[in-house]
């Protein structure tokens, strides 16, 4: 009889042990989604755009798109005066690929993948040879969390 009744008691005293655990890690998941999208990114698309070419003619205009919490989408590009991009000026892929061995139509996408991919500009590694540029797309890229954040859908103008 001692031993049924310690049988019972260890059988009942595991199975309240694992409902527990059971019942934390799902509070724990919902408690993570919630906070996501409570205190996280707000959706919206948020954008950064430099009031000035730089000596080369160029300037940037980057967006983002949040939804669900999260960066959906990234768009950094450097326009001309005309509004055309740069990662589509094939002399200028040319040149620079010659020099540093990538151009804009290379390391721009590669950016903006991995900001989706990591959700931090910190984490977004530096192209190897688009050095200024990639330092300018992380900076950039937390001026336009930030902005998520707050919710702040106003275009943040750099007077570079």
């Amino acid at each position: 009889m001692k031993k049924l009744f310690s049988v019972s008691t260890l059988t009942l005293a595991s199975a309240l042990v694992l409902a527990a655990c059971g019942g934390g890690n799902e509070e724990a998941t919902s408690t993570t989604e919630s906070a996501a999208s409570e205190g996280g990114l707000q959706d919206g698309t948020y954008k950064l755009v430099e009031k000035n070419l730089d000596e080369n003619g160029w300037k940037t205009d980057f967006s983002i798109t949040v939804e669900g919490g999260k960066i959906t989408e990234s768009n950094y590009e450097n326009l001309n005066e005309a509004g055309a991009k740069k990662s589509e000026d094939e002399g200028y892929q040319e040149k620079m690929a010659e020099v540093s061995g990538v151009g804009p139509a290379d390391y721009f996408p590669e950016l903006n993948e991995q900001l989706v991919e990591t959700q931090d500009p910190e984490a977004v590694e530096v192209v190897t040879g688009a050095t200024h540029s990639s330092e300018s797309f992380k900076e950039y890229a937390q001026q336009l969390i930030d902005a998520a954040e707050e919710g702040n859908t106003e275009t943040i103008e750099i007077d570079n």
